[in-house]
């Protein structure tokens, strides 16, 4: 059975599914094919249901929970850290209100949390994620919102943080910020989503195990990260939240849903 699993184009993905990757967990029948592509693609795909298992942004999670399970496993959490707002100049919370701020997707997560931070609607254009930085540290934009490893990497450009969303929201709520999930078609049926989802969790463990092997599979996902930053931003979005979410990985996605008034029961695979 032809599996395709739907994973963003950065290393903490490509990390998980090295154990697939490498062939070194037991496929057990299924055919995995991964299928690589920018969160908010990932998430207008899920719309539509177009993967058996893709990551996606939480914050699109309500939209498709009918279609869609939550996997046990595989989930990006930021405890204390996440997405951040950068500008040429460092601004205030007030002064991002009367700006225009570049977003990598009106589906993410960040623009969800971001609304949150602000306090309702602001002014927006989309961009490809890849681009922002570029787009603000030029001066054509004076804002933008940074995910994936430009979180690490924005210094290099010049450009001022001024806003970090995952600082934010643990002020907020006490709890880390759930920013991707990993979920599965519910017509796989009971029995096939949790075998895949033991077979995912243990690509999982596969790449910790190995994790020398993994990163170096992973840092080619890694626009502009060197080994060092490479393996900080595993450690920052792999971690145990990922191998399971516990009760406080599950309290915060439905802290999140709540404040989102996504207004759906949250489920996860058993």
């Amino acid at each position: 059975m032809l599996v395709r699993v739907g994973f963003s184009a950065d290393p903490d993905d490509a990390f998980m599914f090295w154990g697939l990757a490498s062939g070194t967990v037991d496929r057990r029948g299924f055919e995995f094919e991964p299928v690589i592509a920018d969160i908010q693609s990932l998430n207008e795909w899920s719309l539509e249901g177009r993967l058996e298992v893709t990551a996606m942004s939480a914050a699109t999670y309500p939209l498709v929970h009918e279609r869609y399970a939550l996997l046990p496993h595989g989930a990006s959490f930021g405890s204390g850290y996440g997405p951040i707002v950068v500008a040429r100049e460092k601004l205030s919370l007030d002064e991002l209100r009367n700006e225009e701020i570049v977003v990598p997707g009106k589906l993410t997560t960040a623009f969800l949390v971001l609304q949150l931070a602000l306090g309702g609607e602001f002014t927006c254009r989309v961009m490809p994620f890849d681009q922002i930085l570029d787009e603000v540290a030029s001066g054509r934009s004076r804002v933008g919102l940074i995910i994936h490893e430009g979180q690490l990497t924005y210094a290099d450009s010049g450009v001022a943080k001024c806003l970090d969303l995952g600082e934010w929201w643990l002020l907020e709520t006490g709890l880390p910020l759930p920013l991707g999930v990993n979920t599965i078609r519910r017509d796989l049926g009971a029995d096939g989503m949790r075998e895949v989802s033991a077979i995912l969790r243990e690509s999982i463990d596969a790449a910790l195990a190995h994790r020398e092997e993994a990163l170096e599979y992973a840092l080619g996902f890694g626009r502009g990260l060197d080994d060092v930053r490479g393996d900080r931003f595993i450690e920052m979005y792999v971690n145990d939240l990922t191998l399971d979410y516990g009760d406080e990985g599950r309290q915060a996605v439905r802290e999140l849903m709540e404040r989102a008034h996504a207004g759906i029961q949250v489920e996860w695979v058993q």
